[in-house]
């Protein structure tokens, strides 16, 4: 039961560090993925990383802000699968500002693609995770949704917000057999954080706040991210599993 075998799986921003990261480690556990990007040479550069393996995978371009693009992916899914077992809401953007910095476009642009696309999501594919076998919905958040870690108030109340969505959805779909969880990551190696990484007067006070004194690799999120989808986690529901390296737990 460890494994993901033949489970049709969606996961939203597929291409580059965690996203991507799920995606091999759910093709390693034998399911079949179908990930989106917005750019097409993401996709093709990731397919080509993929091929000769034997795994079932294909890439999509999409902007999951956008209304007709979530349409086109729900379509493309309903003609090949029929159905869905998994959904990854993924995707997700940041713009790092103070508060009085950011304009009305970049703070809507916060909340519709870490906020609204995964309700959007979530609700546009509930009729084909009902068809799936064990359905489970895997919400990423961030340990922004619940502690002020620098990366700018749109971010954290967005996923603060789908922390919540997280919940509530979990208790209305329990009855159609439907669980929600949400994975909580602290920083990671990833293109999203290359920036902050990079400079050291912003890592080494990360790196300090950590008992593991560490940054997480997108596997390490991965990993968690399947777990959830598993049958091995089918009494867990409306959860936020919070992947830091021990940060939140740590007074000094």
């Amino acid at each position: 039961m460890w494994n993901l075998k033949d489970r049709k799986v969606l996961v939203t921003g597929g291409s580059k560090g965690i996203g991507k990261a799920t995606v091999k480690e759910f093709l390693e556990l034998g399911a079949e993925v179908l990930f989106t990007a917005r750019k097409e040479v993401d996709i093709r550069t990731f397919e080509e990383e993929l091929s000769g393996k034997g795994y079932k995978v294909s890439g999509m371009v999409s902007d999951v802000s956008v209304a007709e693009d979530r349409e086109d992916l729900v379509r493309k899914l309903t003609h090949e699968y029929g159905k869905l077992d998994i959904l990854v809401n993924n995707a997700g953007i940041n713009i790092r500002k103070a508060a009085l910095d950011y304009t009305e476009e970049e703070f809507s642009k916060i909340l519709a693609i870490n906020l609204f696309a995964p309700f959007e999501f979530s609700r546009l594919l509930y009729s084909l995770l009902l068809k799936g076998t064990k359905p489970s919905i895997v919400n990423v958040a961030s340990v922004a949704a619940s502690v002020d870690v620098k990366s700018g108030s749109p971010y954290g109340m967005a996923k603060a917000g789908l922390l919540q969505q997280t919940r509530n959805l979990a208790v209305e779909w329990a009855q159609d057999g439907i669980r929600v969880n949400a994975v909580s990551p602290w920083y990671t190696a990833t293109p999203l954080t290359e920036a902050v990484l990079t400079q050291k007067d912003r890592m080494d006070p990360v790196i300090a706040t950590t008992p593991l004194r560490r940054v997480a690799q997108p596997e390490e999120m991965a990993s968690v991210i399947a777990f959830l989808a598993m049958d091995k986690a089918s009494y867990i529901t409306g959860q936020n599993i919070i992947v830091d390296g021990g940060m939140s737990v740590s007074a000094f």
